[in-house]
């Protein structure tokens, strides 16, 4: 079988003079000596080939927390996805492991049967989770069991994120109190679970840091609410048919549905074992990364030891691939890796951590400064050797750290008075200590850019922060380097940074901020997205990324007299449904309120066999989601349900959650199923620039989770209503402002769409109202709302009328396709490992 990213015949490296590079791995480190053997002039030298374990391009691992957390997406993490491949001319044969090589005849064998030749060999198959012996770990076949997951892959992610998302599931324990394993606890927090960290350590992040800084970070992680056990060893995982809990050594059971274990990883070296390559702890390199007794074959990255060392950190990734590739290409034969100082800044689970060598004294000599604020969440911990530093652990404190990177890099001697070392006390300020970093001080660690780096593209032109960031990655990982990265690149423009006017546009292709480009779309009388590019971007290509936020915002601004444009929606705004990783689309019928009839119920079943639905789930938002749809059928789909939409998809208003109120209920003292059934039948649909959830609870009780919708809706004694707005209650966990306390239903309706309207006017592009509400503040919205401030309520109130009654169901489209392709799947010409949309 022919790779699709296989070169052709009269591409530029098909000539016999290019030498056969092959590469098996494509991790961070594998792609990364790719990419510096690339820089050097590589392509002029090499065909290069590379083997991945997974079906993608090669994505920042270091992310993976943050997609778990739904901060980023799959897509967002990508460093080379599969477009960069073929522009380097590279065959990528992704989705294939390599079983073995044959140093004699230089061959590499597949495990889909491919055998591939090679002069330079090199390899980067990184490491794999650890699982320690435990019972019930694993079933009958050897596989792991259903609820027990890893934290290693892009799919570790995405199953684990399913996983989290059922509603049954309620509680997770974490095995494993490092970086990793509280990054996955604060991730999973996100879907509601509870979530417990066991850690056999006598403290957490033990490989990070000594035992005090771990009593301040056990404070910090606690106040999260994240409960923690340290000292405990999990012997076994309970339950027959699906998980119940764990049993810790010693200690009480804890219950839980679903495991994850990060009890540490291991390097992966099957391939270098069954291939007769030197291995101990791991494949053994010399300083030229060559491995031990061989020509050609090197090695790179997790899966490498060298004099007697494993690195799991990134920083020394990023050394040794340049290291090779001075090697590989013959740029600089004298280059040499001799080891790594390992120093790492990080954010875990919120907190700031810098740890660098030692986390304590070790000879009596030794001096050993440490400050601690447990209140703050502060601990600073130094260890001096022959006054020079030898150790430092600073935890939710990172101001000092660019300094202390540096004297522990160079062994810098040390001013007398140590206090000045942690704190700004006569020790050389921000721009000195930023002055004095070489060239190869490490700024970001999750991308590996160095301050020459950062120098290097200010003096190419990046006048701004941002830009920088854009050229090299910088502080694209966790976060935690972004103010040195502002210092770096200030100090290296002297000064003349410029704002990054980019930062207050609405959307990135047109240069307005909302309230300018709305001003500027009414005076021109623009009501198209091509209009808006042609008058206010003029000679431009029509910028995708801002093709989406400019149609909701127009269709918001103009109701009927917006003019829509088929390619400027999302595909799921384009077909009305929310496309899934396959490439079928999942349909949510309306159901206001949550209430549903013997009728709707009956037309659902009756749909869901006759067009054979794989999947029908209820949804968090009470609602019923046929899933597994090809576009094709969606128009007969819906004429068959004979329903409205329930906006599932789309940047809107989506739904009002509620509880059965006061008719059924003993608690209820409102109907709050007939006022979410009001709500939503009067704001079915509107436009927003992030989608808005509601709900209407009963009763204090609180059961349709009313404050931590971006409205929500709680009756209380008396009659009255009180409404909260800005709340949320998934990535991010957040309980709503009490706007006001109201009479009536009427005033509910009126506020709750006089808000978003203001919302709706003023919030940025993705801009959730728990974002929006603190950033406004609740104060000033309430002076707005309520009392009329700034004199526009009679304004948004009409506004929200006009969008009210431009209300079309979208699913009418079935009868007449805005275009003749609406609703056809195209034949794919070539199958490419594929990331999903979300």
């Amino acid at each position: 079988m022919t790779s699709v990213l296989d070169r052709v015949p009269g591409s530029p490296r098909a000539g016999a003079a290019l030498r056969k590079l092959v590469v098996i791995g494509n991790g961070m480190a594998g792609a990364r000596a790719v990419e510096e053997i690339l820089s050097r002039g590589g392509a002029e030298q090499f065909s290069i080939t590379m083997f991945g374990d997974e079906p993608y391009g090669n994505y920042n691992r270091i992310m993976l927390s943050h997609v778990l957390s739904g901060e980023e997406s799959d897509a967002d993490i990508f460093l080379n996805a599969l477009p960069w491949y073929q522009e380097n001319n590279i065959t990528l044969h992704a989705g294939v492991r390599v079983e073995r090589v044959d140093k004699f005849s230089r061959h590499v064998f597949a495990s889909d049967g491919r055998v591939v030749p090679y002069d330079v060999l090199i390899i980067a198959t990184g490491s794999r989770s650890f699982l320690p012996p435990m019972d019930g770990l694993y079933t009958p076949s050897g596989s792991v069991r259903h609820g027990i997951f890893t934290f290693r892959t892009m799919d570790d992610t995405r199953k684990m994120v399913q996983f989290a998302q059922e509603d049954h599931h309620r509680r997770a324990v974490v095995i494993g109190g490092g970086l990793l394993g509280l990054e996955a606890a604060r991730g999973l927090q996100a879907y509601g679970l509870d979530v417990a960290v066991v850690h056999s350590g006598g403290h957490l992040m033990s490989a990070q840091m000594g035992p005090d800084g771990g009593a301040i970070l056990r404070r910090s992680v606690e106040a999260l609410g994240i409960e923690v056990h340290t000292g405990s060893r999990t012997t076994a995982i309970l339950g027959k048919d699906r998980i119940t809990g764990v049993s810790l050594r010693d200690k009480p059971d804890l219950d839980c549905d679903m495991v994850v274990v990060t009890a540490g990883i291991r390097p992966n070296v099957d391939v270098a074992v069954v291939s007769g390559l030197a291995v101990e702890r791991a494949i053994v390199v010399d300083d030229h990364l060559r491995v031990m007794d061989e020509e050609d074959i090197y090695a790179v990255g997790e899966c490498v030891q060298h004099r007697g060392e494993v690195y799991g950190l990134v920083a020394p990734l990023w050394e040794q691939a340049a290291v090779l590739a001075d090697q590989v290409t013959g740029m600089d034969r004298s280059s040499v890796y001799l080891g790594s100082r390992t120093a790492t800044k990080l954010k875990v689970a919120g907190v700031d951590v810098a740890s660098m060598g030692l986390h304590g004294p070790e000879r009596d000599t030794d001096e050993h400064i440490v400050f601690s604020e447990p209140s703050r969440g502060v601990f600073k911990s130094i260890v001096i050797r022959d006054n020079k530093m030898v150790g430092a652990t600073l935890l939710g404190d990172s101001r000092k750290v660019a300094y202390l990177t540096q004297a522990f890099d160079q062994g810098l001697p040390l001013p007398e008075e140590r206090l000045s070392l942690m704190f700004d006390l006569g020790s050389p300020g921000e721009d000195e200590s930023v002055s004095e970093l070489a060239d190869s001080a490490q700024i970001c660690n999750c991308n590996g850019v160095s301050k020459g780096a950062l120098v290097a593209a200010v003096e190419g032109g990046c006048r701004s922060v941002a830009a920088a960031m854009e050229a090299t990655r910088a502080g694209k990982g966790c976060g935690s380097c972004k103010l040195l990265v502002t210092q770096v690149v200030e100090w290296a423009a002297g000064g003349a940074v410029e704002e990054d006017p980019a930062a207050s546009y609405y959307v990135p292709g047109i240069p307005l901020d909302k309230a300018s480009l709305m001003s500027r779309i009414r005076e021109l009388g623009l009501r198209s997205v091509s209009q808006v590019f042609a008058a206010l971007a003029p000679g431009s290509v029509e910028d995708a990324k801002s093709k989406m936020g400019l149609a909701s915002l127009m269709k918001m601004m103009l109701a009927e007299e917006y003019i829509d444009e088929r390619d400027a929606r999302f595909i799921n705004d384009r077909v009305h449904a929310n496309i899934q990783r396959d490439g079928t689309f999942s349909v949510v019928p309306q159901m206001k309120g949550g209430v549903t009839s013997v009728q709707q119920l009956r037309r659902i079943a009756d749909v869901a066999e006759k067009h054979n639905i794989p999947m029908i789930k209820l949804t968090g938002g009470q609602r019923i989601d046929l899933l597994g749809v090809p576009k094709e059928d969606l128009p007969q789909v819906w004429a068959d349900l004979d329903m409205p939409s329930g906006y599932a998809y789309g940047k809107s208003f989506r739904t009002v959650k509620t509880c059965v109120g006061k008719d059924y209920c003993r608690f209820g003292t409102g109907d709050s199923t007939g006022l979410g059934i009001g709500l939503e039948s009067r704001f079915q649909g509107i436009e927003s620039p992030a989608k808005l959830k509601l709900a209407v609870s009963g009763c204090p009780r609180n059961c349709a989770e009313s404050l931590v919708k971006d409205v929500g809706v709680v009756a209380v004694e008396g009659g009255r209503w009180e409404i909260y707005i800005g709340g949320a209650a998934g990535a991010h966990i957040r309980k709503g402002d009490l706007l006001v306390t109201v009479d009536t239903p009427e005033e509910v309706t009126l506020l709750a769409g006089r808000f978003m309207q203001y919302y709706r006017e003023n919030a940025n592009w993705l801009e959730r109202t728990y974002a929006f509400v603190p950033r406004v503040g609740i104060d000033r919205i309430r002076s707005v709302i309520l009392d009329d401030s700034e004199g526009i309520a009679g304004r948004l109130d009409d506004a929200m009328q006009a969008s009210v009654d431009s209300y079309v169901d979208p699913w009418s489209e079935r009868d007449d396709p805005l275009t003749p392709g609406q609703f056809r799947t195209s034949l794919p010409l070539t199958v490419l490992p594929q990331v999903p949309v979300r």
